[in-house]
């Protein structure tokens, strides 16, 4: 019923066109024209100037011809860099790119996955309720399109998101996140005549972050300093840096906790350089803004029942699993979309190791479908 052949040389085309995040008009215009031709309706949003896109969401309604409660299916258009000019290579039913670029299984395997079981049904008049496919954009770089999508279009109450690695895992939980920026500012001279008349706001960023406890924090808990930026050059003294990371934990209580830490740190480590508590340098700009919520979803679930049950039905079995990644999910289940996040096999993602079989999107494929039938 999945036509192998056809999967791998769609997922080849979708991977070779350019989609970094901001960059997906052209995949979503052959996705749209794909969906119109297997008889769904298309809407692309209006998310496209918030999520800082060429493009908004692309929704595409299937009526199917069952009476039943819709079923919403996701992947997202965009890749990370460098993810232009890919060039897909197959050896031994496994998809690399030729190593200069990512390869954009992530989460592109899951869009060709989704075009393929939509084939299957109709080519084959199988019966299934109403589906609302959404593909969104700048996932990326912060679930954008998921934070800016047309809620209205959605009618749908339950879903999967297909953009994890293993098959036949479904994350049931996972963390939620605190976007957290540091903008330090002291006062530039001279570094080689008149040092003393600076204040190094790289100095005291580093100070800053050499008190803080990063990575690993706890079973549930990270944090991460991924950017530093500033100073102009090396014989001046830099007058403003800026330090961007984030927290994560599946406690919303352990999230508020570590990120009220790391701001008191930033806070406290400045006013150390403070020669008067009426001095107006240095200064510090704390931002902390909620990205995403946690996710936990109970195992009674229509959703976790569904992907049991059509695992059951293949021979296999699925694993619930927690994960320390978000995805548009978190932003569906916020608006109250009870969504489960499935994998399709996509290795080393993130890398230009990356990877994914043949086999394993075929499988996703049949999983999906069978989900699709009993649902």
């Amino acid at each position: 019923m999945v036509n192998k052949q056809r999967l791998s040389e769609l997922f080849k085309s979708l991977a070779e066109i350019d989609s970094e995040s901001g960059g997906e008009k052209n995949i979503c215009l052959k996705i749209k024209k794909i969906m119109e031709s297997l008889g769904c309706e298309t809407i692309i949003d209006d998310a496209s100037k918030k999520a800082g896109s060429d493009t908004g969401n692309l929704i595409a309604k299937f009526k199917g011809n069952k009476s039943k409660e819709p079923i919403m299916l996701n992947a997202h258009m965009d890749t990370v860099k460098p993810g232009k000019g890919v060039k897909v290579l197959l050896k031994d039913g496994v998809f690399t790119s030729d190593g200069t670029t990512v390869l954009g299984a992530d989460d592109k395997s899951a869009i060709a996955i989704l075009i393929e079981a939509l084939r299957a049904i109709v080519e084959n008049r199988l019966a299934c309720g109403p589906i609302e496919f959404v593909f969104t954009i700048s996932e990326e770089i912060g679930l954008w399109g998921a934070k800016y999508l047309n809620y209205d279009l959605i009618s749908s109450k339950y879903g999967y998101c297909l953009d994890t690695k293993d098959i036949y895992t479904l994350v049931v939980q996972a963390p939620g996140a605190n976007f957290l920026q540091f903008k330090i500012h002291g006062k530039d001279a001279h570094a080689g005549i008149e040092p003393e008349k600076g204040i190094n706001a790289v100095l005291i960023a580093s100070k800053a972050i050499a008190n803080l406890k990063l990575g690993r924090i706890d079973e549930e808990t990270t944090c991460n300093i991924g950017l530093i930026e500033g100073g102009k050059a090396p014989n001046i003294v830099p007058s403003y840096v800026v330090v961007t990371g984030e927290a994560r934990s599946h406690s919303a209580i352990k999230l508020q906790k570590i990120s009220d830490n790391i701001i008191d740190i930033f806070k406290n480590t400045v006013n150390l350089f403070k020669k008067n508590h009426s001095d107006k340098l240095p200064y510090l700009e704390a931002i902390c803004e909620r990205e995403f919520f946690a996710t936990n979803c109970d195992i009674s679930h229509k959703i976790v029942i569904l992907a049991q049950r059509a695992a059951k039905n293949l021979g296999k079995k699925i694993k619930l699993i927690t994960t320390g990644g978000g995805a548009d999910a978190n932003i569906f289940f916020e608006k109250g979309i009870i969504t489960g996040v499935l994998g399709t096999g996509m290795k080393d993602i993130h890398t230009l190791r990356e990877s994914i079989l043949v086999e394993d999107m075929k499988e996703t494929t049949e999983l999906l479908l069978e989900i699709l039938k009993i649902s």
